[in-house]
C-alpha cells in the first residue's frame, strides 16, 4: 500500500531503500527510541529491513516526493495481543517540522481503511516528543507504564502506553468539519 498525505509518501520499502534507510536511522538518538533496532545500527540491518518483507506486518518508508524521495523516517504496525501497535522514527535531521504527527495521522487512515477500530502505541518516558505526537493526533494515555524491551539499550526502559479508538476519531473529526461549515 502507499499513501500520499499533504507533504508525505509513504510506501513499502525496497532492497534499493537500504542505503536511504541506513542514512536516516543510523545514530544513536533515534535508535535508542525504538524498540526492535539494534546498536550499532549497520548496513546489514538496513539491507535486511529492506529485503526481508515481515509476514503481518505493515511497514512503510516515511519520504519526501520533492526530495527524488528521500527517506526521512519509517512508521507501521507492530505485532500486538490485541489491537495493531504504531511504532516511527524519523531523522534527526527532520525533527520538529511535524513530519511525525503527518506520518502518524496517514498510517491511522490507513488503519481505519484496513478496518481495524482501535490502535495502540507507547514511547519511553524519556522521549516525550513522541507522547507530544500522539496527543496531536488523538491517543489517550491508557494510564499504564510498563517496562518494555529496548534492543538498542539491551535493556528494559519504562514506556507509557496510550490507545486510538478510530471510529470516536472519526466521529470527533466529522463533528468538527460539521462545525467549522
Amino acid at each position: 500500500m502507499f499513501y500520499r498525505s499533504e507533504r508525505l509518501f509513504l510506501r513499502p520499502p525496497f532492497p534499493e531503500d537500504a542505503r536511504g534507510l541506513y542514512e536516516g536511522i543510523c545514530d544513536a538518538g533515534v535508535v535508542a527510541m525504538l524498540g526492535s533496532a539494534p546498536w550499532p545500527y549497520r548496513m546489514e540491518d538496513a539491507e535486511r529491513s529492506t529485503s526481508q518483507p515481515k509476514p503481518g506486518l505493515q511497514r512503510f518508508l516515511v519520504t519526501l516526493p520533492e526530495k527524488n524521495g528521500r527517506v526521512i523516517g519509517g512508521i507501521g504496525f507492530n505485532r500486538s495481543k490485541d489491537d495493531p501497535e504504531i511504532g516511527y522514527w524519523i531523522a534527526r535531521s527532520h525533527w520538529g517540522r511535524g513530519y511525525a504527527t503527518e506520518a502518524v495521522r496517514a498510517v491511522c487512515e490507513m488503519a481505519r481503511a484496513f478496518g481495524h477500530t482501535r490502535l495502540t502505541a507507547g514511547h519511553y518516558l524519556d522521549n516525550p516528543a513522541s507522547g507530544r505526537v500522539l496527543r496531536k493526533v488523538g491517543f489517550r494515555e491508557t494510564g499504564e507504564i510498563r517496562p518494555t524491551e529496548c534492543r538498542a539499550r539491551g535493556e528494559l526502559v519504562l514506556a507509557r502506553r496510550y490507545a486510538l479508538d478510530l471510529d470516536a476519531a472519526e466521529d470527533e473529526v466529522a463533528a468538527a468539519q460539521m462545525r467549522a461549515a
